[in-house]
């Protein structure tokens, strides 16, 4: 449309309502032509809309994006221009400042009123509202002048731009997405392959599942409260106090700073406690709270990338022990720590571990998890089964149901050990001590890890001195390198289990 239709169709539009003698009063509600002054230079302008494209245009000055910055509301907006007006700042100062410069009450003295402080600050980047003069929502021709059609135009310009920064985001989003399943899809889960993945092959980004996992604090109340756990990693390190005096240690996991405390207790020269966990910043105040912030340095990262203030320590401490002992992976980071950290001549706690297997019998829990599903109000769901059993069980097992002696599947030399470790064979003899039925599960005192059950398909009737021969094979999963593959075979049946 050319100047001239535009002018066309402005004199159409005041010709009808000088015409028609019965317009109620509309003239009284056209456009008053007010201007409006730019916030940088002198230029007026018709309209705010107008001015604000003039400003982002003109001064790299974007409204839109300093309220998304800053989160602003109408009040700091008026702050914003009685500052712009007072200080007569660069539009260059506000827009690279990292605070709100006008954050100060001074500015919400009045001043001289302008329309910039009657502006509606609240809707912008929110659909424009329906005229002040529309009738049931319609809006009269004659009264959309020029300028009102721009001012409209111009906040849907602002949307248009405020939502194109919503969808770029969306988008990278999605990029990011598609690269891990990419990388999931390509790894595959093939159980005899030689690949040696490990914990540091795996983006950190993949990671952040396992990691915000531990930034919750009822994780930590559970583990502070094993005092098992919790008691023994306290008398080991305050027990031999003459080994940590003066010692530079490193705590790989740190999670709430418990043993970095009892290292800087032990009169250890300086500890450094490492955490990708949210859980870090808690024990910063943690610390902070317990005076220890001259002797405890607390770094938020993953290990296999991040640089230690200092590249050699004395001792490393760490309780990195999950599920099964290996399920988690942290292992990993252990060995990275003592490979690269650790001096020749340095102490490890722990230093030795071992997993082992006992049989075990307990009817009412097996009905309560396996025989269940034969009969499910009347219904047969024992397809579920499969799913059941695939599934390695965390629980606590009774000292009552234990029904065999133990016997040791794998004992872990932590000087020595590398990150095949999780992958092992071992032969299993276990002699029972009672004549019950029997599934699988290892024999501990009760802690914040409990005990790994393996349910077995059909139950095994033994009675006191036979011998359950079979073998356990365990693999890490390559698409979670944190996960365990474990197999159990019994004579000619074999079970699969996971812990994912």
């Amino acid at each position: 449309m050319g100047d001239t239709d535009t002018q066309a169709i402005t004199d159409v539009c005041v010709g009808s309502i000088e015409d028609n003698e019965d317009s109620d009063g509309w003239d009284e509600m056209e456009v008053t032509g007010e201007q409006t002054t730019c916030l940088f230079c002198s230029l007026q302008f018709h309209t705010i809309a107008v001015a604000l494209d003039h400003c982002r245009t003109e001064h790299n000055f974007d409204l839109l994006e300093l309220k998304t910055k800053y989160n602003m509301d109408c009040y700091s907006f008026i702050k914003m221009i009685n500052y712009i007006r007072k200080v007569k700042p660069d539009p260059k100062m506000i827009i690279e400042s990292s605070i709100a410069l006008w954050d100060s009450d001074e500015y919400l003295k009045p001043g001289e009123m302008e329309s910039w402080l009657m502006y509606d600050f609240d809707d912008l980047g929110s659909a424009p509202s329906t005229p002040h003069y529309a009738i049931d929502g319609k809006t009269p021709i004659s009264n959309i002048t020029y300028a009102e059609l721009q001012r409209q135009i111009q906040e849907l310009t602002v949307q248009l731009r405020h939502k194109d920064v919503l969808l770029q985001n969306a988008m990278q989003d999605i990029s990011k997405m598609k690269q891990v399943t990419r990388t999931i899809v390509e790894a595959g889960d093939l159980l005899d392959t030689n690949t040696n993945a490990c914990v540091s092959s795996v983006p950190v980004g993949y990671d952040n599942e396992y990691f915000n996992s531990y930034s919750h604090f009822g994780i930590h109340h559970e583990m502070l409260n094993d005092k098992v756990r919790t008691e023994s990693y306290r008398d080991a390190i305050l027990g031999n106090m003459n080994v940590f005096r003066g010692k530079t240690i490193l705590d790989v996991g740190c999670g709430t700073g418990i043993l970095s405390m009892f290292a800087a207790k032990a009169d250890a020269k300086i500890v450094y406690g490492i955490d990708q966990s949210d859980v870090i910043y808690k024990a910063m105040e943690i610390v902070r709270e317990n005076n220890l912030h001259e002797k405890i340095h607390l770094i938020k990262g993953r290990l296999e990338d991040t640089v230690i203030p200092e590249e050699s320590v004395d001792i490393i401490i760490s309780e990195w022990m999950g599920y099964f002992l290996l399920f988690e992976g942290m292992l990993d980071s252990f060995i990275y720590a003592r490979d690269k950290h650790l001096k020749p001549d340095g102490v490890i706690l722990p230093n030795r571990c071992n997993i082992s297997l006992v049989g075990c019998s307990d009817l009412a829990r097996y009905e309560t998890y396996i025989t269940f599903w034969d009969n499910v109000y009347g219904f047969n769901m024992k397809c579920m089964k499969s799913e059941v059993l695939s599934e390695a069980n965390v629980e606590t097992v009774a000292n009552e149901t234990i029904i065999t002696e133990p016997c040791i599947l794998t004992e872990i030399d932590l000087r020595t050990c590398d990150i095949n470790t999780p992958n092992f064979l071992s032969k299993f003899t276990l002699k029972v001590t009672k004549s019950v039925s029997f599934s699988t599960g290892p024999h501990v005192t009760r802690t914040h890890w409990q005990q790994t059950v393996f349910y077995l398909k059909n139950t095994l009737d033994v009675t006191e001195g036979t011998a359950i021969e079979g073998t356990l094979t365990c693999k890490r999963m390559i698409k979670n390198v944190r996960g365990l593959h474990v197999t159990i075979c019994i004579g000619q049946d074999k079970y699969q289990y996971r812990l994912d």
